[in-house]
């Protein structure tokens, strides 16, 4: 089987090269420029959106995993955050599906995001019968991509939707990779009275659920929620990764009511809301239909993030 990996070279797209030539795929890396490890034959397509040329990272391409995104950004500076969202996230997929359905590609695995769904779950851990409701640039443009490839694919080109809660692993950047240095550097947390429930996707879990969904029959049109299937609290993640990295959670009681005021006070609200509520979601539907199980326990991956991070030390950017 031959497949495409969009975004070949970050923090889901390397190991999942690997996986996949692992097992016996031949894999092509979408990239920037042409640089790439040996777990993939590399293809310089420049940045993506409406007018990325694709013939020839398409040719010979059986399956076609999609990763390449604009990510979530907490300080955005686009003048347009939506407009810079659509760019590449919508148009930037629309022009690859539709230019994969015309090369013959037979699926189209999509890594959405479980943000389409909102911000915060709070009667039930979000399932895919859920009406989406996305919040901010970021999830609304992954909502509109998935409309879109909904509209593309059909008899000639399965779809494959998936969309992860928050990934976390080795290499990780972004906000876990920051409380990982808060925690690692011993920092006071006002944590401790959180009480909420947080679903996380150790990134070897999601590798294996992408395997998964680019072979097996039964994910053809479906889209699946996927997670470690353990949520956990914020203060009980903290604890976590305190242990992996050999040091003593330093937890603080402060209301959460108090923590949003400062959250407010500073510009941040939006931000502490989201470090505080509840986001879980179901991912017992592809653990039915597609016969999947996480490899790895929450404690494993989160063990195996806090040594990678011992080991990088202060090389590690957030």
């Amino acid at each position: 089987m031959n497949v495409l990996v969009t975004g070949a070279n970050g923090f889901v797209g390397v190991p999942l090269c690997r996986l996949l030539a692992r097992t016996g795929m031949r894999v092509r890396g979408a990239v920037r420029t042409a640089v790439g490890g040996t777990d993939f034959e590399p293809i310089a397509i420049g940045d993506i959106g409406a007018d990325t040329a694709w013939d020839a990272a398409l040719k010979d391409i059986d399956v076609v995993v999609h990763l390449a995104a604009r990510v979530h950004i907490m300080r955005d500076t686009a003048a347009d955050p939506l407009a810079a969202f659509r760019a590449v996230n919508v148009h930037g997929t629309i022009r690859l599906a539709e230019a994969a359905r015309k090369a013959g590609v037979k699926r189209f695995v999509f890594l959405s995001s479980a943000k389409v769904h909102g911000e915060a779950s709070a009667e039930h851990p979000f399932n895919e019968q859920d009406l989406p409701q996305p919040c901010g640039p970021y999830a609304v443009s992954k909502w509109e991509a998935e409309q879109a490839l909904a509209g593309i694919a059909g008899s000639g080109m399965q779809l494959v939707v998936l969309r992860p809660p928050l990934v976390y692993g080795p290499q990780v950047r972004g906000n876990f990779l920051a409380l990982l240095r808060a925690v690692g550097r011993r920092w006071p947390l006002p944590l401790a009275a959180i009480a909420n429930r947080r679903s996380l996707l150790f990134v070897e879990n999601l590798l294996d659920a992408i395997a998964r969904s680019v072979s097996h029959a039964a994910a053809a049109g479906r889209t699946f929620l996927v997670s470690d299937g353990e949520d956990l609290s914020t203060p009980d993640l903290v604890r976590a990764l305190a242990a992996g990295l050999g040091v003593e959670p330093r937890l603080i009681h402060v209301p959460r009511a108090l923590l949003l005021w400062g959250g407010t006070m500073i510009g941040r609200r939006a931000a502490m809301e989201r470090l505080t509520a509840s986001l879980q979601v179901d991912s017992r539907r592809i653990r039915r239909e597609l016969d999947w199980m996480p490899p790895y326990s929450a404690a494993q991956g989160l063990e195996a993030t806090a040594r990678w991070y011992r080991q990088a030390g202060d090389s590690a950017a957030v």
